[in-house]
């Protein structure tokens, strides 16, 4: 069991959970059973193999973020892997009790990370759709710009072009630019009574051009699959549809692997509940990574590189369920440098870039998938760094991180603060899945530092035009300022704008890694390997 505090943290965010999973709520789940659709949840549990697990990516996105407009769980999209027919596949499903699973810029940028992973890892990909489309009076936030709607449709197109399947479903809603998104996948579905698909509603048709006609003439699955072509299977319910979608990923011939190096699974060495009693709830308080790695991986399996070298970072080869993989890894443990100096745990010196950069180049030699262990304050500072050119180690270990062509999963568990935040393969340097715990922060600096740097920064303005303030005000001032600091470094403010793909338990990490590998070895693509000028 973990500590009191963790425990309390945890149960929190599962409380939480619990409300997201309900979407709109109990009242809109009903409207829908009486016109006889299931919610976007119930589809995906019918979708999915019995006895697999779906992997979520997302629940938290949109998390208190558009509280003006009433709110928006899980950006009203539920994305995630999952078993179809023995086959792992991205399923990207609109929530129809939320806001009629209208569109918001959260659930434009939700299903555009599921995608981009669908793509990088050549996942076939299954739309259960069912949306009032774009969510007009945030229209400007979502219509015309790169990362919007519209790349949506972009991505079919390529996604088609890339021999990935697609397989849409229309099982309520499509209008206007949404409609695209179905019929510019391979093959459409279409239930008879529930889906209709069209560019203008009757209204809309109404207002523009005068003409009288029904939405079920305009654009139902009579016309769609008798009339137009548009669509390609008529489905008499969910559950036939859903049962085709299944017989038709069935049905798949066969794809080509990485081939990622497996072997028979062994349990670890040490549980992860035994890690979690000491895992220290003072964000500076050291502990000893090398116990959660032992957690994690295949026991007896790893081999360390650099042992002795660049103490701070923890590098080297190891099993995880079977998958071979090569680590990075933040020492939060106080260690000593080959010089006898004291390095503190966390922070990234010059030495550590150095082997965490060799390390990269390595394992992109040898096609080995590389995990990167988060909890980093950042690179050090000082004279001593700065005169060791510590900017430039930091520099070679950038450009390795950037330039690396192997899946790389990222898991922060605690700090992820600054550059230390892109130089373990942070959201911008494109891990194939980056997850966090619940005990992860992520920002510039820490809160309390940052705040202390504000404040100084608003006394001093205030100082230079005359203006005093007492200590009560300055410390009233400070709290302000971490108070606001402190929100937005919390891991549900990073989870709600998808900058990690999922706030994960602790107790599931090993598991969400070999997932991530797995997904990663359906794509046998691995790109020649090249960097730019490291300065070596």
């Amino acid at each position: 069991m973990a500590e009191n505090w963790l425990d309390e943290l945890l149960n929190k965010l599962r409380k939480e959970e619990e409300t997201i999973l309900k979407g709109g709520g109990a009242k809109r789940i009903e409207k829908e059973h009486k016109k006889g659709k299931m919610t976007a949840r119930e589809r995906i549990n019918f979708l999915t193999d019995e006895g697999t697990d779906f992997y979520e990516l997302g629940l938290w996105a949109a998390y208190d973020m558009y509280n003006d407009e009433g709110g928006c769980p899980s950006a009203g999209v539920i994305t995630g892997t999952g078993t179809v027919n023995g086959q792992t596949c991205m399923i990207v499903a609109n929530d129809a009790t939320v806001k009629a699973g209208a569109w918001f810029p959260m659930s434009a940028k939700k299903n555009l990370r599921a995608q981009e992973i669908a793509i990088e890892n050549h996942l076939p990909i299954i739309y259960l759709v069912d949306s009032a489309g774009v969510y007009l009076p945030m229209q400007d936030e979502i219509f015309p710009d790169k990362e919007h709607f519209g790349r949506i449709f972009r991505n079919n197109a390529v996604i088609s072009a890339k021999g990935i399947p697609q397989i849409a479903a229309i099982m309520g809603s499509c209008v206007a630019g949404g409609a695209y998104l179905p019929i510019m996948s391979d093959e459409a579905l279409i239930v008879d009574g529930t889906g209709s698909v069209f560019l203008a509603g009757s209204y809309l048709v109404k207002a523009a051009i005068g003409e009288e006609i029904d939405n079920e003439t305009l654009g139902g699955a009579t016309t769609h699959t008798e009339i137009s072509g548009v669509t390609d299977y008529k489905m008499k319910d969910d559950t036939e549809c859903l049962m085709t979608i299944r017989d038709l990923v069935g049905k798949m011939g066969p794809r080509k692997r990485a081939g990622f190096n497996r072997k028979s699974p062994v349990e670890p060495e040490i549980s992860m509940g035994e890690v979690l009693k000491s895992f220290p709830k003072d964000r500076t308080t050291p502990y000893d990574s090398y116990k959660l790695i032992q957690s994690i991986t295949d026991a007896g399996t790893f081999t360390e590189y650099k042992k002795g070298y660049g103490q701070t970072l923890i590098t080297g080869y190891a099993r995880i369920d079977g998958w071979s993989v090569g680590i990075v890894a933040n020492q939060r443990k106080i260690v000593k440098s080959k010089s006898g100096e004291m390095q503190i745990g966390g922070v990234i010196y010059s030495d550590s870039a150095d082997k965490a950069a060799r390390f990269i180049l390595n394992c992109n030699q040898k096609r080995v998938p590389i995990l990167f262990l988060q909890d980093v304050t950042g690179f050090m500072i000082g004279k001593r760094s700065e005169h060791g050119g510590i900017i430039k180690d930091g520099a070679k270990m950038v450009n390795a991180v950037a330039n690396s062509v192997v899946p790389k999963i990222t898991i922060i568990v605690g700090n992820s603060y600054g550059a230390g935040n892109y130089a373990m393969c942070g959201k911008a340097y494109d891990p194939r899945f980056i997850y966090a715990w619940p005990t992860a922060q992520i920002a510039v600096m820490g809160g309390t530092q940052a705040a202390k740097v504000l404040t100084q920064i608003q006394v001093s303005s205030l100082e230079k035009r005359g203006e005093s303030l007492s200590d009560d005000d300055k410390a009233e001032l400070l709290n302000k300022i971490k108070s606001r600091y402190d929100k937005q470094t919390d891991v549900r403010y990073a989870a709600a704008r998808l900058w990690v793909d999922e706030i994960i338990h602790p107790e599931s990490t090993r598991r969400r890694i070999s997932k991530a590998i797995e997904c990663a070895d359906h794509n046998p693509e691995i790109p020649e390997f090249k960097t730019g000028v490291l300065q070596v």
